[in-house]
């Protein structure tokens, strides 16, 4: 749950959209009165644009099946308890600077294949000016899809290479 209201406040959605609430079945009028909580939180937070976040929405989305996150979170307890191959835990604090570091990391990566289509090339400039992500690291992140095969240079405007999301 942490990781995904971090990844919630990345996206600009917000982490207090999030709500999770354990109630047990013999508990009706706590089901209710938080269910009266969750309801005024969300009128007062007004609608969700979803176009307007369809790509921090898609980001999102794939982040949290990227597999470096799906091992991080599998791994917290892991890592934090028990000794590795060099006897050595680590920091829960320190854990926290990992995960939110691979979350950041992984996040404007899926950004940048977001935003991209599968038709029409893309240059770097535009594919920042969508993601608001500085024009080298829009520039990295396509190096790195590209060479997962994820992303191909569809053509140049003059020397600037038009990037497309591949197919599968």
């Amino acid at each position: 749950m942490t990781a995904l209201a971090r990844l919630l406040d990345m996206a600009g959605i917000g982490s207090e959209r999030l709500w999770l609430r354990w109630v047990s079945s013999a508990e009706g009028k706590l089901f209710a009165d938080y269910a009266g909580e969750i309801c005024e939180a969300a009128d007062a937070l007004g609608p969700l644009d979803r176009s307007a976040l369809r790509l921090p929405l898609a980001a999102v989305k794939q982040t949290l099946n990227a597999p470096r996150i799906r091992w991080l979170l599998g791994m917290e307890r892991e890592l934090e308890e028990h000794q590795n191959v060099y006897g050595k835990t680590i920091d829960p604090e320190r854990y926290s600077e990992v995960l939110d570091t691979a979350l950041r990391q992984e996040y404007d990566k899926a950004l940048v294949l977001a935003a991209l289509s599968e038709k029409e090339g893309q240059k770097v400039a535009q594919i920042s000016d969508k993601t608001r992500l500085s024009k080298h690291t829009v520039a990295a992140f396509l190096v790195e899809l590209e060479h997962d095969g994820q992303v191909a240079v569809d053509g140049y405007d003059d020397r600037d290479p038009r990037f497309v999301r591949a197919v599968a």
